[in-house]
């Protein structure tokens, strides 16, 4: 791909070592280029901040310290840090070269994963977060962006360059106060206080987890406040609740990593790996269900999305005399029987008249007492109908039959569910409600597509702001050229403009590379008509001028400019053609002694020569000239006088 275009650090040298070759991606802080390391004669990428942020001298020196921190790391998963540079306030860093893609790509491409196969992905990611949390690093921007895909299988992670020192609570601000971090993998604590442990990057691959297996993210929204709000407030979902089937033990494990207490949490990145190296042998037996390992992974708190699929088999709730342990001896709740007094016999029990009555009585008091207490236990509830896939009326109708009352609390995109059909409801499907009740629906604004925008005529830059505004991502550039549009300027999208895309889907550009460049040929010494001829059929404009030339034979071309390198069309070549020597009429010498003749044809511009005639007889003056008077020579010739 050709990232030349309007970027003027392509092929500068910084630090006199490093040589910028093509942009390979940009970020919010720095630009990643390959490069070459002349001292080495390697390939490396080289990351260099964005202008202004040099310029901030704390921001300088805390770069300075956490590069050289993460340098320290050697890892096989880590990409490595090979140097660290300031080039006139440009900030950079020499960074191991992974010729490949991103997990980004992979997961816009292939998710939702299958558990084993994103299990595998994160495996090498932890085993990296682990090296870096037993050197005392957290990383802080874990995300799909930072993990690279080698073309020869390995799996590597990127942008240790951020990784800061674990100081206790290690505050994730910058010094302007921002928070640092992708906010779809920012743990609760950093967007609470700002404060991080290791557990943080563990939040963050769980969640990166729940994106390979869904192809989602866990929190959504239309600002990045209001996806920051929800990981403080909302559980991450189970991700079999998006594709069913998942094992209840990935459930859990998922959940683990990601509980909003980081408490709950594993310690660090190696105890996560544990986890999932489990999971991953489980699933490797093909083990749909196992309830001791999910008990093993799920939180201590258990998030209550996981307590949906609780069924009739769960525990009651206890009565008050069950949860003090004390022994109910009475029927109706009575108090303890009494004892007779100590050293007096007891009382043989007395004949009663009214035990008949008594015991109907009785029987009566526990028929009530039982539908009493299925009534207010269970006789009030019913089951919520299933309504799923119903269009809006077949729902409301359905609901409204069964004596509930039906509303739409919100509408959703999806994939599977067509528009102005149910997509879920609170209550679930065959959950208990109070008779009477109101079942709540979030109806489906049926597949997110967004418009394609028109992006011919605008800058490479421009374009991908306005992809972001669409809510698409930028793809890839090629690029051509074209004698019409300007360098850097868009060309053509594919897809085209006004195509309907998912959220997300990539849009390839085709981007201008200007006019193509023409080699000039030298004409020098050539005819000059037609070297003008030439030249014009090339696209170039020919400024043709003439001189006289004593060294160039008339029509010929004296000098062009340029005569060498390469023009676009419609620039100017200048030609000098030569018009010959300048003409000069031979004065008349005949009689004139040797010595003038020669002053009067030196004047007129000619060199003198003399020779003897036939008739010489010493006497020293001119009887002819060669050429002869009244004939044109050029000018500086040779006139030979014959004297007598």
């Amino acid at each position: 791909m050709d990232s030349t275009v309007a970027d003027p650090m392509i092929g500068r040298l910084l630090d006199g070592r490093y040589r910028v070759g093509p942009r390979i991606a940009r970020g919010g802080m720095a630009t990643v280029y390959e490069a070459t390391d002349l001292r080495l004669d390697r390939v490396c990428a080289l990351k260099v901040m964005h202008p202004g942020l040099g310029d901030d001298h704390d921001f300088a020196t805390r770069f300075v310290r956490e590069a050289r921190s993460a340098a320290r790391l050697s890892h096989p998963n880590v990409v490595g840090v090979f140097d660290q540079g300031d080039d006139n306030g440009t900030l950079f860093l020499a960074m191991e070269y992974i010729p490949g893609h991103t997990l980004r790509d992979l997961v816009r491409k292939e998710a939702p994963m299958a558990p084993a196969k994103a299990l595998a992905l994160l495996d090498p990611v932890l085993s990296a977060l682990s090296a870096a949390h037993h050197a005392g690093l957290i990383h802080r921007d874990v995300k799909p962006e930072n993990v690279l895909l080698a073309d020869d299988g390995r799996v590597k992670v990127a942008d240790f360059g951020l990784a800061r020192a674990v100081s206790g609570e290690t505050q994730h601000t910058g010094t302007s106060g921002v928070l640092i971090g992708t906010v779809s993998y920012l743990s609760p604590e950093l967007v609470v206080d700002g404060t991080a442990d290791a557990r943080a990057d563990v939040y963050a691959a769980g969640v990166l987890l729940y994106e390979m297996l869904t192809g989602r993210k866990p929190h959504e929204g239309d600002s990045p406040i209001q996806v920051a709000y929800k990981h403080v407030h909302e559980d991450v979902p189970p991700p079999s609740r998006l594709v069913p089937g998942i094992p209840s033990y990935v459930d859990a494990l998922v959940a683990r990593a990601t509980a909003r207490d980081q408490d709950l949490r594993p310690a660090d990145a190696q105890v996560l790996l544990h986890q999932v190296r489990r999971v991953r042998s489980a699933l490797d037996h093909g083990i749909a269900d196992d309830p001791e390992l999910t008990a093993d992974l799920a939180p201590t708190t258990v998030p209550v999305a996981l307590l949906d699929d609780v069924g009739e088999d769960s525990p009651t709730i206890l009565e008050p005399a069950d949860v003090t342990g004390q022994e109910n001896t009475s029927v109706l709740g009575r108090g303890p029987a009494r004892r007779p007094p100590a050293g007096r016999p007891p009382a043989p029990p007395r004949r009663r008249r009214r035990g008949p009555a008594l015991l109907v009585l009785l029987l009566v008091l526990v028929v009530v007492a039982g539908l009493a207490g299925w009534w207010f236990g269970m006789g009030r509830y019913q089951a919520t109908p299933a309504v799923i896939d119903l269009t809006t009326a077949q729902a409301r109708h359905k609901v409204e039959a069964a004596g509930l009352d039906f509303t739409v609390g919100g509408r959703q995109y999806s994939e599977t569910v067509a528009a102005d059909h149910v997509l879920s409801t609170d209550p679930g499907a065959g959950s208990r409600i109070l008779s009477g009740g109101t079942v709540t629906a979030v109806v489906s604004k049926g597949p997110e597509r967004h418009q394609v925008p028109v992006l011919r005529g605008m800058t490479l830059d421009a374009a991908q702001q306005a992809l972001l505004k669409n809510h698409l991502s930028f793809g890839h550039a090629r690029y051509r050229y074209d004698e019409r549009v300007a360098r850097g300027v868009v060309l053509s999208s594919d897809p085209a403009a006004g195509t309907m895309r998912k959220r997300g889907s990539a849009v390839d550009l085709v981007v201008s590379r200007g006019p193509r460049p023409v080699k000039v040929p030298d004409f020098t010494g050539e005819s000059a008509h037609q070297a003008k001829r030439k030249l014009t059929k090339l696209g170039f404009d020919v400024n043709l001028t003439w001189e006289h030339s004593d060294s160039v034979d008339k029509g010929d071309v004296v000098s062009q400019d340029p005569s060498t390198g390469t023009l676009f069309r419609g620039q100017t070549v200048d030609l000098v053609g030569s018009k010959g020597p300048v003409m000069v009429e031979v004065p008349q010498v005949r009689g004139m002694g040797v010595e003038d003749a020669t002053k009067t044809l030196e004047k007129a511009g000619f060199k003198v020569e003399t020779a003897q005639s036939k008739l010489y007889v010493g006497l020293g003056y001119v009887v002819d000239s060669d050429p002869k008077h009244g004939e044109m020579a050029p000018q500086g010739s040779v006139v030979i006088i014959y004297l007598v």
